[in-house]
């Protein structure tokens, strides 16, 4: 097996990896999915930037070499285990909320408006706080690594396009009518199930931190 054929052996291998990592629902996905039925495209897509930019910030760190020490120094990720868990039970009960609310129109009528920015920020902020993204990312570059352990140069810019396809892809999808539609009528058993999800999510992470 040529070196060349072997670079593209293990890079596909971190690509499917890191798409299959986006794709599948989770937090970050179900939000986009919210976001994009309940405030429309840019809304979503201003998330979405945010949830790529804070994966590609893990990923940076985690090819410079930098994850191994924040994966060593316990405390450090001890405070994100608990930021991050405290920040998705906040946003659990802001679904929940939401869930259960009266009804849709009663629930927009005091839904403050969201800028962009701000939505960008929640979606950063959403990702930073989850340390498993740390580790995520450390698998992959190692997936992507040669023989003498360097990272391939083309493990960032191409998972950078595949998020970005997958998260613009979920709100484009969820931000079409015939979607925001169908989730005028079940807006409330979605919401229920990210309000469980993010739960989950947060109180796993809480646990994770007594560890």
């Amino acid at each position: 097996m040529s070196g060349n054929t072997f670079f593209s052996a293990n890079l596909l291998l971190a690509y499917a990896a890191y798409f299959v990592g986006t794709a599948s629902p989770g937090p970050s996905n179900l939000a986009i999915m919210s976001i994009a039925a309940n405030s429309g495209r840019k809304a979503a897509l201003a998330f979405a930037l945010g949830v790529i930019s804070g994966s590609m910030f893990w990923a940076t760190v985690a090819t410079v070499g930098i994850s191994a020490a924040l994966i060593a120094y316990s405390h450090f990720i001890v405070a994100i285990k608990i930021f991050g868990g405290l920040y998705l039970l906040w946003l659990a009960f802001k679904s929940g909320r939401t869930a259960l609310s009266m009804s849709v129109a009663s629930s927009s009528k005091t839904d403050r408006p969201t800028t962009l920015k701000s939505l960008y920020m929640k979606g950063v902020l959403l990702h930073l706080t989850n340390p498993k993204a740390v580790l995520v990312w450390v698998s992959i570059v190692a997936l992507s690594s040669n023989s003498s352990g360097a990272a391939h140069g083309a493990v960032i810019p191409g998972c950078a396009i595949i998020g970005c396809s997958v998260f613009s892809g979920y709100a484009f999808l969820f931000s079409m009518d015939s979607a925001r539609r169908l989730y005028a009528r079940t807006r409330r058993a979605l919401e229920g199930c990210l309000a469980v999800v993010f739960g989950i999510a947060g109180l796993r992470l809480l646990a994770w931190s007594s560890k």
